[in-house]
Formats: structure tokens, sequence, C-alpha cells
């Protein structure tokens, strides 16, 4: 006789709620292929339209004894992400829904099947990529970004930003940062800004960014769009971090324009003084914010020539206030550069929050550094299927600008009853699910590009 798992003994085949006047009200535990996540067929689709699953599995060694292989790269890499974009974001949640007959669909497994992997198989594919497995998967996200393209576009905005990741225990490349007086990582993400598309994700110190860690990745992301997209204009777009010297002169010689926040000093304060003033002035006399623009030419000591700034002058009922960015853009005002294009760097937030609140990709809690760069990619992959679903099967719907948290609740947790037969797995959904015409879309254009 099997033994019964301590849950398995605590829980009671029936429980009895309180009644409705005079009816009863109990729950049975007695459906063995119901799932609470029927979306997970979703996201099955979405991740066979971009590719983006089969690709990192081809880019992963696998040294293991194929005799002893119970589960393959692809698969492992299926069930993980799909629980991430589900919101079991830890491997412990394999362990709990290895058997979900969702899940298991999801991976390619046809329920009924073997189980799913556990959390130890799952940890140890996690700890045994290596360097070589890492970089490869680096180009496999840049290459999938690309492929997104289906013609060479006009322009690319290159939103650069790191993000503090905080750990708790012993990480490799962890630091305390007197900032966030924490000890963290600070991941570089980069973005697409007029898609919001995923360009790369990067493991990184707990510290600011230094001029060979944005020139060593920016190389490779300029070079690799260049190969594909050789005429189309490339905007680089960051915060005052990013604003070095040697950043600079590298965008210039290589035709890569920018956009990037600069730190204010005591020359640059006295350039706007006048306007500082006139604009306290103004606000004082109509008693609401003011706003102006001002461009002119300034040259750091450590710059190797004077460039165009661009200031943003604001006073309001709190004081006074101004921000600057310094641009190559000579042809553009100076409102349109600040309000339009730097300003919306802003969205590239509302990309990280995705990927890192709602897709918990903040969970780096591996011991080296390999690992949590690992862990990194599987929460990159789940972006990617969670925004490719976002831009094809829910575009110019109500959900088109959905975050994935409410994309999660109202179409991936949707109860499904899996039926099995010999040639089919059929899935009951109820007769009022909210997302049936997400289900309906989903086979529409998969059917297409299967036909294609």
């Amino acid at each position: 006789m099997a033994r019964k798992t301590p849950a398995q003994d605590a829980v009671p085949r029936q429980i009895e709620f309180s009644p409705i006047g005079r009816t009863r009200v109990h729950v049975t535990f007695d459906e063995p292929e119901l799932s609470s996540d029927g979306g997970a067929l979703l996201l099955r689709e979405a991740a066979r339209l971009n590719g983006i699953i089969p690709a990192m599995a081809a880019a992963l060694r696998d040294g293991r004894r194929q005799s002893h292989v119970t589960h393959s790269h692809e698969e492992l890499l299926a069930e993980r992400i799909a629980l991430i974009c589900h919101g079991y974001e830890d491997a412990n949640d394999c362990d709990r829904l290895r058997d979900d007959a969702a899940f298991r669909v999801a991976a390619e497994r046809v329920p009924g099947t073997p189980a799913l992997a556990s959390q130890p198989t799952m940890t140890r594919f996690e700890n045994n990529v290596k360097k070589r497995d890492l970089i490869g998967l680096f180009y496999v996200f840049l290459d999938a970004f690309l492929d997104s393209y289906a013609k060479a576009p006009e322009c690319m905005i290159i939103d650069m930003d790191p993000t503090v990741n905080r750990v708790y225990g012993d990480q490799q490349m962890a630091l305390f940062n007197a900032h966030y007086d924490e000890y963290c990582l600070m991941p570089f993400h980069v973005y697409e800004g007029i898609t919001g598309r995923l360009i790369a994700t990067v493991l990184r110190p707990g510290k600011t960014p230094t001029k060979e860690e944005i020139l060593a990745l920016l190389k490779r992301i300029v070079r690799r769009i260049r190969g594909r997209f050789p005429h189309t204009t490339l905007i680089f777009r960051a915060d005052s971090h990013h604003t070095k010297p040697e950043v600079l002169d590298w965008l210039e010689k290589n035709g890569v324009h920018y956009a990037l926040g600069l730190a204010t000093n005591a020359v640059l304060r006295r350039e706007v003084e006048p306007l500082l003033s006139r604009a306290a002035s103004i606000q004082r006399e109509e008693w609401t914010r003011f706003r102006c623009f001002h461009s002119f030419e300034y040259g750091a000591e450590t710059w190797s020539r004077p460039r165009r700034v661009v200031a943003r002058i604001e006073a309001t009922a709190l004081g006074t206030d101004a921000r600057f960015v310094v641009t190559d853009l000579d042809g553009v005002g100076a409102k349109v550069v600040y309000e339009t294009l730097y300003c919306d760097r802003g969205n590239a937030e509302l990309m990280i929050k995705e990927h890192k609140c709602f897709l918990k990709s903040s969970r780096t809690s591996c011991t080296t550094a390999e690992a949590n760069q690992f862990r990194l990619f599987l929460h990159s992959a789940a972006y990617v299927i969670m925004h490719g679903l976002r831009e094809t099967v829910l575009k110019g719907t109500g959900m088109a600008t959905a975050t994935f948290d409410t994309i999660r609740l109202r179409l991936l947790k949707v109860a499904a009853r899996v039926q099995t037969g010999r040639t089919f797995v059929r899935f009951h959904l109820p007769a009022a699910c909210p997302a049936a015409a997400a289900f309906g879309r989903t086979a529409a254009l998969a059917s297409a590009v299967r036909v294609t």
C-alpha cells in the first residue's frame, strides 16, 4: 500500500461548510485531472510562436548520460517557465505541481504519463549551467528580439537600466549598496523602448555601473543589431549613471544617437539660474506650476568636446527644480527631447516592474553567479512569452495594455478539467469562462502559423 503524505493525512476527503438555509455545502477532493491553471495552454502556444524555449535548449550542453535522462532540457525549461508565468517562482513549487495536468501539457507531456521534474531535479538543472552556456543564452535572447521584427524597423531605442535585487544569503557578486542600505545585486535590464520587447538581462554586482560594464554590453547589442538591420537608426537612452565620457565618445564614433541624463553641478546650475528666477516669479504670480526648456552647449573637463545639453526648468509651490539631458540630436526641439524622448524612458521602469515584480525575477537566491544568471534568463523567457501573448493574441482587445499580473489573473488562472483519450486531450473550461475569446484567438493564430 502506498504511504500517505502528511498533507494527504491532514485533508479529509470531504469537508463540511456552513449551509445555505437548509442546503448542505461540502467540498470533496476527488478530481484527479483538475487544474487551477488552465491558461497554461495559452502559454504553450505563445511559446511555440516565438520559439524561445527550443532555442534556449539548443544553447545548453547536456553532459548527462542519455540512457538515464528522464526530463530533456526543453521539458525542464518549459515546466519552469510555465510555472513562473503562472506565479510559481520557486523551484520548490515543482514538487506540488509536477502532477498538474495543465502543466504536463504545457511541457508537451500527455496527462497520465510520468510526472514532471521535481524540485531537486530542477535545482540541479539550474546549478549545472556553465559560463559558456550563459553566453549562448545571451545571444539566444538577442536573436529572439531581432526575429520578432518582420522587417527592419526605422528606429530602435535601447533602454538600459540596472535595478536592485536584494539578497539575504551568501550570493556571489552581492555588495552592500549605501543608497539602498542593503546587500544586493544590480542586474542590467535592456529593453526596446518603442515596443517594450526584451533585449537582454545581465547579472552584475550591486554597485553603480562602470564604463567597462556599460560598453561591454552595449557593444555586443549594437554589433548584433547592425549585423541584421544595418540601416536602422539606434538611440541609446539611460539615466546619468551611464553618462561616462568614454561611453559618449563610443556612441558618437559608432553612429548611435543618445539622450542621457546628466547629473546637476554648479556650472549647469549657473547656466539656468536666470530661468529659474523667472520661473519662480511667474509661478508666484499665476499660482500654478510653470515649466520651460532651454538648450545650450556644455563641455565638462573630462569630455573630449562640448555637447548639447537640454534643461527642464520647473517652478511649483514647493520651489524650483532643474533637470538636464545630454544629447547629440541637434535638429529636435528642447521640449521634444526632454518630454517626448527622455521622459518616455519611464516606460522602461514599467517593463522592469513586470519582469521583477510580476514575474519575480528578483529571486536570485542561488549561491553562484552562474546559477543566478540562469535564473534571470528563465524569468526573461517568461517575460518574452507573456509580452508576446499580449502583443499578438491580446492586440486590439481591452487587455492589450494590461499588466502581466492582470493577464495572469484573468486568463491564466482558469479552472480546467483535463480529459485524456487515446488520440486527444480535451480541456473542459467553465461555460462562462472570461478567457474564452483569448483561447479562440490563440488557436486561430497558431493555426495560421502552422499553415504558413
